[in-house]
Order: C-alpha cells, then sequence, then structure tokens
C-alpha cells in the first residue's frame, strides 16, 4: 500500500502482442511501477513551507522548502535597493526557485521534465536568489545531496553593483559619441572582449572556414554553448581561480591581452562616419539598457531615460526656439536703412581690395594654371608684365603723379579753388544784374 494505492507486480512473461523482448519489456514494466509508486508516495507527503522572515538566519541539515513574502512597497528610495536570498553550505547543495507554494507541490511530484532537469541544475555551496521589489512571494526548494548543514537569510540592502551600472549607463549614452573616436577607448574595449570572449572568437573563426552543409556546424553550436557556459563558470569563480592559480591566469591576460592589441593596431580605429555614428548609437543603446537594468522600479526607470533623451537633445529644442524668437523679432521691427561708407571707409576699403585682387592676380600667373606665352602675346609691355609678376609695383612713377594731380590732395584743393572762382563770379554777375535793374 503507497498513498492507499496498491501496486501488484507481475511476473516477467515472455514477448506477446507488444512485439518487445522479454529484457526490453520487463524493464520498461518496471519503470513504469516505479513511476506509479514515486507518484502514489508523493501524493501521501505533507509537504512543510518555512515563511522566511528578513535578517533572519534559518539553520538546516536536511531538504526543506522556503517561501518569502515581501510585503513593503517600494518607494522612490529603492531604485538601487535589492532583496537577495542567500543559501550557504559547507558543501553542495541544490536550490530550485519556483513562484508560490502550488509550484512547490509539482516538485515533489514525479515527472520526467523533473527527473531530467534535477540533473541540469547546478550544486553550488553558496546560492544568491534574487526577488523582485514588486515580487509579492517567492519559494525555493533546498536539496542536500550528502548530511551537512546550511543556513537561509534573506537581506534587503543597498546593492552598490546597480549603481555602479547606472553610472556606467549614464556615462555610455552622454559620452558615447566621443568614446566612439577615442583611441583609447578602442584598445581598450578590443583587449577586453579578446580575454573575456576568446574562446569564442576562435570558433568564430573556424565557423567561417567550413562548409556550408557541413554536420560540424552542430559541433560549432555546441561549442559556442559551451564557450558561454565556461565564461559564467569563470566568472563565478574568479576570486577561487586567481587564488589558486594566479600565473596561469596572469599569463593567459597577458599573452591573450598582447594578441588582442595587436590585432586592434592591424585594423586601426574607425574612420568611417558611417561607421562610428553606428558605434556611437550602439553604446547610446547599451547606456539605456544599463540605466533601465539597474533600477529597480520600472516608472523610475522610464523616466530617468526620458529625462536623459530629453538632456542629450536639449540643444536641438533651444536651437529651434532662438531660431524662431528671432525671425519673430525681425518680422515685428522696422527694417533699418543700411549704413553707407564714409569717404575715408571708402578709400580703405579700395586699398585693401586693389591690393587682395592683385595678390591673386599674381599667383596666378606664377601657377602652372596660366599660359605664360598666350598671356605675352596678349598684352603691348611684356617686360612690364614680367616686373609684375615679380613683384613689382603695378604703376609706374608717371601713371602715380597722374592719378595724385586727378585724384589725391592737388585735385580735391583745385577742385575748391575753381568751385570759389565760379561762386566770385556768379555773385558778381547778379549784382550787375540788379543796379542794371534799378537805373532803369
Amino acid at each position: 500500500m503507497a498513498g492507499g494505492i496498491k501496486v501488484a507486480v507481475s511476473p516477467a512473461v515472455g514477448p506477446g502482442s507488444w512485439g518487445w523482448g522479454a529484457g526490453v519489456g520487463g524493464a520498461v514494466r518496471l519503470f513504469l511501477v516505479l513511476s506509479g509508486c514515486l507518484v502514489c508516495g508523493s501524493a501521501g507527503i505533507d509537504v512543510n513551507v518555512i515563511m522566511l522572515q528578513e535578517s533572519q538566519v534559518y539553520n538546516m541539515n536536511t531538504s526543506q522548502q522556503f517561501c518569502y513574502k515581501n510585503v513593503l512597497v517600494p518607494k522612490w528610495h529603492d531604485i538601487w535597493t535589492r532583496i537577495q536570498i542567500r543559501v550557504n553550505s559547507s558543501t553542495l547543495v541544490r536550490v530550485t526557485q519556483v513562484d508560490n507554494e502550488e509550484k512547490l507541490k509539482e516538485l515533489e511530484q514525479f515527472s520526467i521534465w523533473n527527473f531530467f532537469s534535477s540533473f541540469l541544475k547546478e550544486k553550488l555551496n553558496d546560492t544568491y536568489v534574487n526577488v523582485g521589489l514588486y515580487s509579492t512571494k517567492t519559494c525555493l526548494k533546498v536539496e542536500i545531496i550528502e548530511d551537512t548543514e546550511y543556513n537561509v537569510i534573506v537581506t534587503r540592502r543597498f546593492d552598490p553593483k546597480l549603481f555602479l551600472i547606472f553610472l556606467l549607463g549614464l556615462t555610455l549614452f552622454f559620452c558615447g559619441d566621443l568614446l566612439s573616436r577615442s583611441q583609447v577607448f578602442y584598445y581598450s574595449t578590443g583587449m577586453s572582449v579578446g580575454i573575456v570572449a576568446s574562446l569564442l572568437i576562435i570558433i568564430f573563426i573556424l565557423s567561417k572556414f567550413m562548409p556550408r552543409k557541413s554536420p560540424i556546424y552542430v559541433i560549432l553550436v555546441g561549442g559556442w554553448s559551451f564557450s558561454l557556459y565556461l565564461i559564467q563558470l569563470v566568472f563565478k569563480n574568479l576570486q577561487e581561480i586567481w587564488r589558486c592559480y594566479w600565473q596561469y591566469l596572469l599569463s593567459y591576460i597577458l599573452a591573450v591581452g598582447f594578441m588582442s592589441f595587436a590585432v586592434c593596431y592591424k585594423y586601426g580605429p574607425l574612420e568611417n562616419e558611417r561607421s562610428i555614428n553606428l558605434l556611437t548609437w550602439t553604446l547610446q543603446l547599451m547606456g539605456l539598457g544599463f540605466m533601465y537594468s539597474s533600477i529597480q522600479i520600472p516608472h523610475i526607470a522610464l523616466a530617468v531615460i526620458i529625462i536623459a533623451l530629453c538632456t542629450k537633445n536639449l540643444e536641438y529644442p533651444i536651437q529651434w526656439l532662438y531660431i524662431t524668437y528671432r525671425k519673430m523679432c525681425k518680422a515685428t521691427e522696422k527694417p533699418v536703412p543700411p549704413r553707407l561708407l564714409t569717404e575715408e571707409e571708402y578709400r580703405i576699403q579700395g586699398e585693401v581690395e586693389t591690393r587682395r585682387a592683385l595678390e591673386e592676380l599674381r599667383e596666378f600667373c606664377n601657377s602652372p594654371d596660366c599660359s605664360a606665352w598666350k598671356t605675352i602675346s596678349r598684352i603691348q609691355s611684356p617686360k612690364r608684365f614680367a616686373d609684375f609678376v615679380e613683384g613689382s609695383f603695378h604703376l609706374t612713377p608717371n601713371e602715380v603723379s597722374v592719378h595724385e594731380q586727378e585724384y589725391g590732395l592737388g585735385s580735391i584743393i583745385a577742385q575748391d579753388e575753381e568751385a570759389s572762382s565760379e561762386e566770385e563770379d556768379s555773385g558778381s554777375q547778379h549784382l550787375i544784374a540788379i543796379q542794371n535793374n534799378f537805373l532803369t
């Protein structure tokens, strides 16, 4: 009798209508009988669940089931707060996390999936189970492999790792355009990726040399999965590896880091503007992802991301508002007449522009674009042109004196004298006309 159900085991018989051999049929029947026994036995087990309290240590020496109920409502100051259930023991234990007590009862019942998944689950002597701030209940099952003692504790504390991840995301988002053009960031990132994912890179390079329809692709896919698992395992036990095998770890870092630097040096930093833009956008998206994942309250995380986006692109709305304001001011203001140049400003501007034009003409004549023979055949004085090209003044002394007489200070005095004499002549003629009218 097991759980109120009778289980009868019939003797093994020869092959019948099943078409199986005696050994195979007996094994299958035995497996089914054992499955039924396990199901029936689990039906009669009364599951005792221990409710966990924060900051209270539970010492156990048998396989046990635990549940934690979160009753506190998250506040704004809990954005970097993490709730963790820690299971620590001297030997390896298996920890299975579920959502509620019903799932725990399902774990006690036998099923093919539970049977095989129990072999796949990792066994550790120090396990952390993260609990969401909005999770109402979290349950777990602790299974010991051998006689040992373990303790379970629930902690709620500020997690500095979350804060550092938030700062990393903030830096990537606001400095992504600078980092994508930085050579230091390029080489450091290349060396870090080479050190962390060297096995993945080797598998990727090997996949390039394999034929497309080859069964080795199955092995490569398995290699990718194994590499990811190996990287995760190394990071979990990095402190222990460094303590015991620091010579090998340091040699690996130096060797792979140098090879990664050599590869990065061969190809050089990004120079194409589109590639730099793609790297910038990738870094900014990674920064937003880090910021969102580091904040434990979703609506505050969304608000922070929106504020970051608005702050990053604040210059564009401000610039648009400024341009609109300037246009509105210009539309309402009365048109101001342009200021005219004075005679002195006109003279100085003429001298400056003339000197600049002569320099440009001299440079063009000395350049290969100018055909010297064709130019000389069209001018009357080739020697004077050659002297000008060599740097001589473009006017002769006679031309300068004539220009001074016509447009210089002497011409201005002569014009004033002519104007005064004309005024005297017109005044005398006017007096004579008045006298004649008076006499008549």
